[in-house]
């Protein structure tokens, strides 16, 4: 995808959470090293859209803004733990386009930025991520996000996950999830799918998620 996103923000604890978070869904991040000199790292980095607290050392937020619409209309979202009507207002007028608070919750963030690249640059995004009950299936790299911790995932747990999640609501067939997992291998015991699931949901029951997977017994599974 190749999509650039530069952050500008003196939390360096902050900072780096969210880059790490965001090169997870494959876009590219820099941050900035210099608070002295946003515009220029700016210009270097040409990134498409911009993260950017307002609270910064030397000149804040609203004053970067200002400067950086001199050469630039690059979607730029405000970060703020001054959650007032006063400041929002102020930030979108400066040409702000979003306002995220403080503390920062990641997976608002991801969505924020994937509507705003869909918004912007009207590109029709297949998520990156899904999401049910506060768990991030990542597709990028096939984890899973749940209560500030990671859980890793087999190849075949994550195949599970992520079409049970695709087709949340309904009711996905073994046979489905079989063809899914082994394609034209006619070999495989339909059992193997049953200790692949039970696998998988005592990951989920380990990671606090209990009855993430329902059964539909004689039918098949279902995230509801």
């Amino acid at each position: 995808m190749g999509y650039r996103i530069m952050i500008v923000e003196d939390d360096f604890t902050l900072a780096s959470a969210m880059k790490e978070q965001i090169e997870a869904w494959g876009y590219e991040v820099t941050t900035v090293k210099d608070f002295r000199k946003v515009k220029e790292e700016f210009t270097e980095a040409d990134p498409q859209l911009l993260l950017l607290d307002i609270s910064l050392p030397f000149y804040n937020g609203y004053y970067w803004c200002t400067e950086i619409r001199k050469i630039s209309n690059i979607p730029i979202v405000f970060l703020s733990s001054m959650t007032e009507n006063m400041n929002m207002i102020m930030a979108m007028n400066m040409g702000g386009d979003d306002f995220i608070p403080k503390p920062v919750d990641l997976s608002v963030l991801t969505a924020k930025i994937q509507a705003i690249f869909r918004r912007v640059y009207n590109m029709n995004l297949t998520p990156q991520v899904l999401e049910h009950r506060g768990a991030v299936l990542n597709l990028n790299n096939g984890t899973l996000d749940y209560d500030g911790s990671r859980i890793d995932l087999t190849k075949n747990e994550f195949k599970i996950l992520n079409m049970l999640m695709e087709k949340k609501g309904s009711i996905v067939s073994r046979e489905q999830l079989m063809t899914k997992l082994w394609q034209d291998d006619c070999y495989v015991e339909e059992n193997t799918l049953t200790v692949n699931i039970t696998r998988l949901r005592k990951k989920l029951e380990a990671a606090g998620l209990k009855d993430f997977i329902a059964t539909k017994v004689g039918i098949g599974y279902i995230i509801e």
